[in-house]
């Protein structure tokens, strides 16, 4: 089975929009593949979610329900390896540690400096409509 780490910004669309980000949250939801998450990633998820401009969108109790519902739908993995890769933006390096001490197959991004990476180190990096296009042809 397919082991995919989702960015931070898939995680906020799935959870805020309508859509193809929340098309592939249903299928990590249905176990179509193992969704691999770290505590960091979670943890900058709760910060992101708690700006204003997305109060909006959705409430704490939202917010408490989905954060509830991927500690049922994910694998947690500790982050252990140290590098730094992506001088922009630092906290894009968690994301490719967590796939990087997971094995994971695929990272699922919409931030230009992971997907402008392609791969790293044995791992794709996709965006949500190519993830679903992958998953279709898998079936």
């Amino acid at each position: 089975m397919l082991r995919i780490v989702f960015d931070v910004n898939v995680l906020v669309s799935s959870l805020i929009t309508r859509g193809k980000p929340r098309e592939l949250w249903l299928k990590a939801r249905s176990k179509q593949f193992i969704l691999i998450l770290s505590r960091e990633i979670v943890s900058e998820f709760v910060e992101v979610m708690g700006r204003e401009k997305f109060s909006k969108y959705v409430g704490e109790e939202d917010i408490r329900i989905f954060l509830h519902a991927l500690y049922e739908t994910a694998s947690f993995v500790r982050i252990k390896s140290r590098f730094k890769v992506i001088r922009e933006d630092p906290d894009d390096d968690i994301v490719l540690r967590t796939a990087y001490d997971s094995k994971a197959d695929y990272i699922v991004s919409g931030d230009k400096h992971l997907l402008s990476l392609g791969e790293f180190k044995g791992t794709k990096i996709v965006t949500v409509e190519e993830m679903l296009k992958i998953l279709r042809k898998r079936v």
